[in-house]
């Protein structure tokens, strides 16, 4: 019985980059690798630089995403805190929240930032956040265990075989027939086949939420990992997809990536904008049609309600079942006091507890139980 050959320990850091480069979209050729490896021993690198230099002669990443490819090099190879942000405009897949009809510009820093994360403010205030030392819990242990059979479902299209359901399966039971010189024995069914249901997570990465941000962010890699389709966007300033990053499995590498792409965190409250935001891009708009929208959030907006209610509203009628998680529902008795909540409440199909990963975990654990459409 042979075996293939162990890879040397000093060109798995190369391969794991390879890899990398992958899972974030990069068509990499196994040819393309091995001559990765051989100008790396070729050049016999004295620094970092020539290791870069071996990756874009023989990787070749498209120009287009050389900025990318720079930020994933430097993840691997040099680690969260050697990474500078490079502020080289708009992201396609960040919106910047504008005030429409505004001639007045906001700073990006101002003396009514929020410093104690307990009050929600209008202010933009681009950070950079670093991740502690991150750790499994018992409720994201639960998730990853339980995501794949217990999240909601709905009837697909194609159709199986089945004992019972509502369609004749004709072509089975007449090539059955022949065996019994044409004569039906038995009728045979067919039923629609059960698909995983799309999910939508948006989180508020406010300062008024700087408290729950990294729990947060674990529970939404984790669920990344555990549901294929699935949809992550933060909100606060800007509205950010964050489903790339994510799905690179190891927890620090993905949260780290995250943290480099959103320039948000702890900064103003801006939740109606960023609803219409994310309903005016049709490739946005278009993750919420038949899903399951979760959105984490208090619901301390700073804007004008109604901006907020009209974006909820629609929301609600694109999306499948729209669950509004906020730390300020302590318990089953909870009745909304703030304007916005207040607001959107006849929307969303479910108002409930968000301040801890367990309760989250539990409602989209029971997602499931639902009634398919």
């Amino acid at each position: 019985m042979s075996t293939e050959p162990e890879l040397p320990r000093a060109a798995r850091i190369f391969v794991s980059f390879v890899a990398l480069l992958r899972a974030n979209g990069f068509a990499v050729a196994p040819e393309q690798t091995t001559s990765y490896l051989a100008a790396i021993e070729l050049l016999g690198p004295r620094d970092l630089n020539d290791i870069r230099q071996s990756a874009l002669a023989t990787l070749a990443p498209p120009p287009e995403r050389r900025t990318t490819f720079d930020r994933l090099f430097d993840l691997h190879f040099r680690g969260s805190e050697a990474i500078e942000h490079v502020d080289d405009g708009e992201d396609d897949e960040t919106v910047r929240l504008q005030e429409e009809g505004s001639g007045e510009q906001e700073p990006l820093f101002s003396d009514d930032a929020n410093e104690s994360g307990l009050t929600a403010t209008r202010t933009e205030a681009l950070v950079e956040r670093r991740f502690a030392q991150l750790s499994t819990t018992d409720a994201l242990r639960r998730l990853a265990r339980e995501a794949s059979r217990r999240l909601p479902q709905r009837r697909g299209h194609r159709r199986m075989r089945a004992r019972r359901g509502p369609f004749a399966d004709l072509r089975r039971t007449l090539r059955d027939s022949v065996r019994s010189d044409g004569e039906i024995l038995r009728l045979g069914h067919l039923k629609r086949r059960q698909r995983r249901r799309k999910l939508l997570l948006l989180i508020d990465v406010s300062g008024s939420m700087k408290t729950r941000t990294e729990e947060n962010m674990k529970l939404a890699h984790t669920l990344v990992q555990a549901a294929p389709n699935i949809e992550v966007f933060t909100f606060g300033t800007r509205l950010t997809r964050v489903t790339r990053p994510l799905r690179l499995k190891r927890r620090e590498q993905a949260l780290s990536a995250a943290a480099h792409l959103v320039s948000d965190w702890d900064g103003g409250t801006r939740i109606g904008d960023a609803l219409q935001a994310f309903l005016a891009v049709p490739r946005f708009g278009g993750y919420a049609r038949g899903a399951a929208v979760i959105v984490v959030s208090d619901g301390l907006e700073r804007g004008e309600p109604d901006a907020l209610r009209d974006a909820v509203a629609k929301l609600s009628r694109r999306a499948w079942r729209v669950s509004w998680l906020t730390p300020l529902a302590t318990g089953p008795d909870f009745r909304p006091q703030t304007e916005a909540l207040v607001a959107i409440e006849r929307f969303v199909d479910d108002l409930v507890d968000g301040g801890s990963s367990a309760s989250i975990v539990a409602h989209i654990l029971t997602l499931g139980r639902r009634r398919a459409a």
